[in-house]
């Protein structure tokens, strides 16, 4: 039994003294991913001691938490485990409402397949009726990654979000029904405020349309309806008890419980959760979820409190982005269900495969174009930085000194613990290999260019870093669909006169077109130069570098954020309203000015990408539309 609980192959003893123990699985990590086991001590589980002794290096023990336990059997309305808590992810809905985060439909899928990887329950993967380009990128992600059953039997269900009215919930049946578990997610707003001023409809008109949209999503043939009332947090609760007993016997699996301008204190939203589960007619059929933004900074806190509460689905996204303040983050709530769940959350776990977070945040990171703050728990750059003198001591001494986390268990190593440096002798093997340790499975072509593009920094940087890589792989993979390609670049700059640039980039055919252009600046000559060849005009919104190590020979990553200046515009899902887009691009390399031009046409593909996707709205089958 020990044996199959442990998966790194150097344990030397094993001690369990706990007669409660889960069912664990004994399937060892995937060959073709590495991880390095976690270092630090932990000596219980479930209130019970559980003691593991390890001989991988000076200081690692491996925690209980990191042992995972499997995942029970999906039913939508009914989990056979009451402690197991679904991982709802919305990143690729209420995540890309966030101002900048615009994503291509390549760019999507490439996420879906990732939160996959991560191993989350639900993966709502947009908002079908606001575009063409959201309704083919949700169906194509329940086609595909909707369908891509593991080993074990595990497949994400595929969610599409709709309004209360036929047209988006058909819409939304039309993207997900190809996935092997699809599921609509419809809403209507049931706050005094929003009924008074947004809606403009009684209660009783409200609790009519909610009835009748979840049945009507049944009758399309969706077994998986999940419903919210927007606004709960500042809803009636005699209301909410009525509407959502009767969108249960209307079919609804899942409630989802949103704290959407994100009022409410960890104790009320907790209560709020209680109260629910005491007073809703055939609320012990389904599922309770929550969904918490993050407007006072409270959005993790109020979704563990609604969890400890009886809630059994949580709603996150990656880096907690999203709308305003974004939402409740999900490494966070996850890491603190991983590490607390035992002794506080009365035994919570999710089926999250954590050593995946860092990575998933990452991409999330550089296809959004939002940059994670450093002070960000879990992912952020100092999470495990320590420069305290009295820290730093703690920590060579023993590293649970100061960290209740060890990297490893996220996917992350330290660069200082790693046994080869790379450097311009490195070869293919030793690049793999490091791409592998960090986190990254890319096939022979993106593998081959990335080594090309790290011997031409090796040339000039004594060693490459783990940071020099990680920006290397994103300005390489992590990019939209070429429409424009850099080439060649070409720069006079100084104090005798302006900037003059010569810029050569190559279309979608292949053919080559070259422009000059004078600016106060060689960026902005640059990106004067490439607007000749483009010819789309835009705005430069926002322009940022950091470099991504210390030292003159770094490598630096620009960001960009553009507005077209022709009309680029989304249904928002929550507000119904028509917004406009705007679209970040990122670029790295040695060259500063390279670097910025490489982001700026970055953000140009995918706004033309967008454009040429989003030509109109989707057409309903049934133009019998509920006001």
């Amino acid at each position: 039994m020990a044996s199959s609980l442990l998966r790194s192959p150097n344990i030397s003893s094993t001690t369990i003294t706990t007669p409660s123990l889960p069912a664990f699985s004994s399937k060892p990590a995937p060959a073709s991913f590495r991880f390095p086991p976690c270092r630090h001590r932990s000596t219980s589980l479930r209130g019970q001691s559980l003691r593991l002794s390890c001989s991988v290096s000076d200081h690692s023990p491996l925690p209980p938490h990191s042992i995972r336990p499997r995942r029970p059997e999906y039913i939508p309305n009914r989990i056979s485990d009451p402690n197991y808590v679904r991982v709802f992810d919305t990143t690729l809905r209420d995540g890309e409402q966030s101002p900048g985060a615009t994503l291509t439909s390549k760019e999507k899928l490439d996420i879906a397949r990732q939160l996959a990887k991560l191993g989350v329950d639900i993966i709502e993967a947009g908002f079908p009726a606001a575009s063409k380009d959201d309704f083919e990128a949700v169906k194509t992600i329940a086609e595909t990654v909707g369908n891509a059953v593991d080993e074990n039997g595990y497949v994400p269900v595929i969610c599409g979000l709709s309004r209360c009215n036929k047209k988006d919930i058909e819409t939304a049946w039309e993207a997900v029904k190809y996935a092997k578990r699809p599921r609509i997610h419809t809403f209507i707003a049931t706050s005094d405020i929003h009924l008074e001023y947004k809606l403009k409809k009684s209660k009783a008109e409200v609790i009519e349309i909610a009835r009748n949209m979840v049945k009507f999503a049944r009758s399309l043939g969706c077994e998986d309806v999940e419903f919210s009332p927007e606004d709960a947090g500042r809803s009636e609760r005699e209301f909410l008890y009525e509407i959502l007993g009767e969108v249960i016997k209307a079919g609804a699996t899942t409630l989802n419980i949103p704290d959407t301008v994100g009022i409410t204190l960890p104790v009320e939203f907790g209560q709020l959760i209680t109260d629910l589960k005491a007073n809703t007619p055939g609320i012990e059929n389904v599922i309770i979820s929550t969904h918490c933004q993050n407007d006072l900074g409270l959005s993790t806190a109020n979704t563990l409190s609604g969890a400890h509460a009886g809630a059994r689905q949580v709603e996150v996204t990656i880096n907690g982005i999203g709308e305003r303040a974004g939402n409740a983050s999900l490494e966070e709530v996850v890491m603190a269900i991983k590490c607390r769940g035992d002794h506080v959350l009365g035994g919570l776990y999710t089926g999250i495969d954590t050593r995946h977070i860092v990575m998933t945040s990452k991409m999330v990171e550089d296809y959004t174009g939002m940059q994670t703050q450093p002070h960000k728990a879990i992912v952020g750059a100092n999470a495990f930085a320590h420069e305290s003198g009295i820290h730093q001591d703690g920590m060579l001494k023993h590293k649970g000194t100061y960290e209740i986390i060890c990297p490893e268990e996220i996917g992350l190593e330290r660069s200082n613990d790693a046994g080869i440096v790379l450097g311009k002798l490195s070869g293919r093997h030793a690049l793999k290999d490091r791409l592998t340790e960090l986190g990254y499975e890319l096939d022979e072509e993106q593998l081959s260019t990335i080594f090309w593009r790290f011997k031409s920094v090796a040339e000039r940087k004594k060693r490459v870093t783990d940071a020099d890589i990680i920006a290397l792989v994103s300005d390489e993979v992590f990019q939209p669909e070429a429409v424009w390609k850099l080439l060649d670049i070409q720069i006079t700059c100084g104090t005798l006169g302006l900037s003059t640039a010569t810029v050569k980039l190559a279309g979608v055919d292949g053919k080559e077109h070259t422009a000059c252009s004078m600016g106060t600046g060689p960026v902005d000559s640059a990106y004067k130069a490439v607007d000749l060849i483009v010819k789309e005009p835009a705005t430069l919104l926002e322009y940022s570098m950091n470099a991504v190590t210390e030292g003159i020979d770094a490598i630096a990553t620009t960001r960009v954020l553009i507005r077209g200046n022709n009309s680029y515009s989304s249904t928002n899902a929550i507000t119904g309203e028509e917004v406009q887009r705007t679209f970040s691009g990122i670029g790295a390399g040695m060259d500063i000015v390279v670097s910025s031009v490489k982001a700026y046409v970055g953000a140009l593909n995918k706004m033309l990408d967008f454009k040429e996707n989003s030509p109109a709205k989707i057409p309903s089958q049934n133009n019998k539309v509920p006001a």
